[in-house]
Formats: C-alpha cells, sequence, structure tokens
C-alpha cells in the first residue's frame, strides 16, 4: 500500500495534515516499525517520502444490520427493511415485511451478527388479547425468551413469549418517576411486569398497588421485587381491576392507566379511586390529546368531579397519524354543584 514515511515524532501531526487535505487513506491501519511511522495515502504526496508497504486493512463497520444483507437483498429490499427494532435484555424483536419472509433467517443472523445479543426473533402477530401478548417467531442465536433488561438502574426479568414489554418507554417512566411526590399511595391498574412500578419504588419512598390480568406478569413481578432493592413497597394482585379494586380499602393519590387501547373503559373505576386532588397518568392511542381530554372530562363529570389538565405528551408514533399520548390530570371534588 503507498504510503508516506515519517519519523514516529512527526506522524501524528503529518497525519492530521493528511486528513484535512483528504489525501489519508482510511481504508488501512497506521504502522510503526522502529523509529517510523507509515501513513496510507489515496494519492501522489510530493513534499512526503512515498513507499509501499504491507499494511492492515481497517474492519468495516456497518451502521445498521441492512448492510450485513447487501450480498443477499436488492437496494430496494433493503429500502424497504426497517433498520429499527427494539432490544429487550440480550433479546432483539424486529419487523420483516411480508415480502422479504422468504429471508427471514439470514436477516435473524445479520442481526443477531450487528447487535452481538443472544437471541433474535420476529413479530408475527400485533399485540392482542386481554394478556396483551404477541406471536414471535425464533430466526437466531439461542431460542431462550426469558431476560433481564436493565432501565434507569432496575432490573426487569420477564419472557418476551408471555408477557408484554416496551423499551420505548424508559424515558415517560422516569418522567412519571421524578413527578412522584415522597409518601405517595400510588395504583398501577395495568401493571405488567412492573416497570412503572420498580422504577418508582426503587427512587421514591412509595405505597404502590400493582394489578395486571396477565399471571405471568404477575409473576415476573413478583420477581423483580426481589431482584431490585426498594425504597418503597410493592403489593401485587392478578386479576381485572375492575374486580380487584373492589376489596381495595383505601383511595391513592396517584393512578396509572397506562393501557392506550382500553384504559377509557376503567376511567369509572380509576375516578371512584383517586383521592380528591389526586393525579391520574392516564394513556391512549390518538391523533390529537383532543379525545382523551374529552373522556377525562366526561367520566369525572359522571361522578360529580372535575379534572385540571397538568401535562401532556406524545410518547411514541405507533403508525402514521397516530401517537401512543399520554395526558396528566388532577381530579378534585366539584363544589360548585348544589343539590
Amino acid at each position: 500500500m503507498k504510503s508516506v514515511k515519517v519519523p514516529l515524532k512527526q506522524l501524528n501531526d503529518t497525519r492530521i495534515k493528511l486528513m484535512e487535505k483528504g489525501l489519508m487513506s482510511m481504508e488501512y491501519r497506521i504502522k510503526t516499525d522502529g523509529e517510523f511511522g507509515y501513513i496510507p495515502v489515496n494519492d501522489n504526496v510530493n513534499e512526503y517520502t512515498l513507499v509501499d508497504v504491507e499494511l492492515e486493512p481497517m474492519k468495516k463497520v456497518a451502521h445498521n444490520f441492512s448492510e450485513l444483507l447487501e450480498d443477499d437483498l436488492s437496494k430496494d429490499e433493503i429500502d424497504e427493511l426497517r433498520t429499527s427494532f427494539d432490544t429487550i435484555g440480550d433479546i432483539v424483536i424486529l419487523e420483516i415485511p411480508d415480502n422479504l419472509i422468504d429471508n427471514k433467517f439470514k436477516i435473524g443472523e445479520a442481526v443477531l451478527k450487528f447487535t452481538k445479543r443472544k437471541s433474535v426473533y420476529m413479530k408475527k402477530s400485533a399485540v392482542k388479547g386481554t394478556t396483551r401478548v404477541r406471536d414471535l417467531e425464533f430466526l437466531a442465536g439461542e431460542d431462550d425468551s426469558v431476560t433481564i433488561h436493565k432501565e434507569h438502574t432496575a432490573r426487569l426479568k420477564l419472557d418476551v413469549r408471555e408477557v408484554y414489554f416496551s423499551p420505548r418507554l424508559a424515558t415517560e417512566r422516569k418522567r412519571v418517576m421524578e413527578s412522584v411526590c415522597e409518601g405517595e399511595k400510588i395504583l398501577d391498574m395495568f401493571c405488567g411486569i412492573g416497570p412503572f412500578p420498580i422504577v418508582i419504588a426503587r427512587n421514591k419512598k412509595t405505597d404502590i398497588t400493582a394489578v395486571d390480568i396477565n399471571e405471568s406478569a404477575i409473576k415476573y413481578l413478583d420477581e423483580n421485587i426481589k431482584l431490585n432493592k426498594l425504597k418503597g413497597s410493592i403489593h401485587t394482585y392478578c386479576g381485572d381491576v375492575r374486580e380487584v379494586s373492589k376489596s381495595f380499602k383505601t383511595k391513592f393519590d396517584r393512578i396509572i392507566m397506562n393501557l392506550p387501547g382500553l384504559a377509557y373503559t376503567f376511567l369509572d373505576v380509576a375516578i371512584d379511586l383517586i383521592e380528591d386532588g389526586g393525579i391520574i397518568n392516564y394513556y391512549e392511542f390518538s391523533d390529537t390529546y383532543n379525545q382523551g381530554k374529552k373522556r377525562l372530562a366526561e367520566a369525572c363529570e359522571k361522578k360529580n368531579k372535575k379534572i385540571e389538565i397538568i401535562n401532556t405528551r406524545k410518547v411514541k408514533s405507533t403508525s402514521p397519524g397516530e401517537w401512543h399520548v399520554a395526558i396528566d390530570g388532577r381530579i378534585t371534588e366539584n363544589k360548585d354543584i348544589t343539590h
């Protein structure tokens, strides 16, 4: 390889000058030998001594997994392939377009090589049913769907085949945790494996009641309580929150309603269980905040209460034009109405 030969003490300065002029080759490593260094170059460089030496090629680093498929897929097929995926612990879950299904195992191996994780699975269905799980197909690595995901110093154990978990809500969970006050009594109506309760209880001294209808989710939440050092306490219940809550002897300062497809059907339960002045963290799928605000206001009106919207956010995009939105509302008794 054509290279500039310079004394070692001039190596770095020469390297910088050649890079600034666009003359240095980035495909080979700089070599040192005795008192001299050898810098690979693309063109003739008149002011330096040029020699031919054997240099080690630079390893090509892929910027996304689709670059590893250039020998197997056409440019159009690679353009169709989404390069985003969910990483949960040491497991990767990806989506593959229908027209590329025949290449799913090659794609899976490329993702495994790029991410250096343990296992790669493909989504086979949308999240469905009351237990909120989706069908997955194993593609590459080790067929072991149990993992421990780390988020904001919390450890969350789960089986991706048995429970729903979205790593894309990490920022939202941190935001809610930071808004919680010490000593709050909190109800998570659809807790899953407990990411909201665990992240909150690790950082704040709170009393959290966590409910989910999925037995596997509650099983892993119980394990996660043991896995983490908590400042607060978490009490778990398995069942439909509408039924389970009938046995509750207390009301709550905060209620988390992260079941965006169906949370609105449980607003009557939440309004009954919230303390005067308490906050509901409500989530739904929508293109605007208007629908959620209207649902919250109507649910409050039926219970002779009123709501003050204190925050709204787009948590993540779910499809073109639709978002997973968050609406925070403070619920108070409506003292303006006389009987």
